[in-house]
């Protein structure tokens, strides 16, 4: 498989060393997180591009792949405003795109587990939920899309919920999201449900990037002659039956 690599940060450079390590081949590498040209963009003869750059130029890194016929592997996050355009996009073009706000298994597992405990604790009323998330300073938007995923999870699952706040207490329907940033610190996420008299959470750690880039390679294996929106659920087979 020949992948077009679009961002070549801490992120790009950790899914090239991944991706050859699965017999894949790196067909080019463009980095426009400064530059809104799409010309900058390198994707001839790819088979596949993955993308990790910058809000502000997903949805052009996105045009430019769809109408040169490549789908696309997005970890990209805080750009989801225009989710309705980068359907369309899709539409228009007959492409492929693979969206995950976490590309680790173990995020995804987490989600599943988040959504359970918070339809169990829609019949326990004592029990308010709050968010914590740790990433690393250079993460420039905050909450994390894996923050604002659980938020939503718990939404979906509980009728006292119907939306997030940031580092605030807000109102009694408002879930809290605590965003830390420190130092080398690749992402944790934590959901908490407390009472009066104990708190129950549940916690996932990432040591590394490592698991992020395997999950979006094996992501960008997947999207092989795939055209549509798909997500980890597709991936992993986990959509709720």
């Amino acid at each position: 498989m020949n992948i077009a690599l679009i961002g070549y940060g801490k992120m790009g450079r950790t899914i090239e060393k991944v991706a050859v390590s699965r017999g894949h081949h790196i067909q080019s590498i463009s980095d426009p997180t400064f530059n809104d040209n799409q010309e900058n963009i390198s994707i001839n003869g790819a088979d596949v591009a993955i993308e990790f750059t910058k809000p502000a130029s997903a949805i052009m890194n996105y045009s430019a792949c769809f109408k040169a016929g490549l789908p696309v592997v997005s970890g990209t996050t805080g750009w989801l405003h225009n989710w309705s355009q980068l359907k369309e996009m899709v539409e228009l073009h007959n492409a492929g795109f693979f969206y995950a706000s976490n590309f680790s298994l173990g995020v995804n597992i987490l989600h599943k587990v988040n959504e359970v405990l918070a339809k169990i604790m829609n019949h326990q009323p004592d029990y308010k939920v709050h968010i914590e998330e740790i990433h690393h300073t250079e993460k420039e938007d905050a909450p994390s899309g894996t923050a604002i995923s659980l938020s939503h999870g718990i939404e979906n699952m509980h009728n006292s919920y119907h939306s997030w706040i940031l580092d605030n207490q807000g109102s009694i329907n408002e879930i809290p999201i605590y965003a830390k940033r420190e130092n080398k610190v690749p992402g944790t996420h934590t959901i908490h449900w407390k009472s009066d008299i104990d708190e129950i959470m549940i916690k996932h750690e990432a040591y590394s990037r490592a698991g992020f880039a395997t999950g979006a390679v094996l992501a960008a294996e997947f999207m092989i002659g795939r055209r549509g929106i798909f997500s980890m659920d597709e991936l992993l087979d986990m959509k709720q039956r």
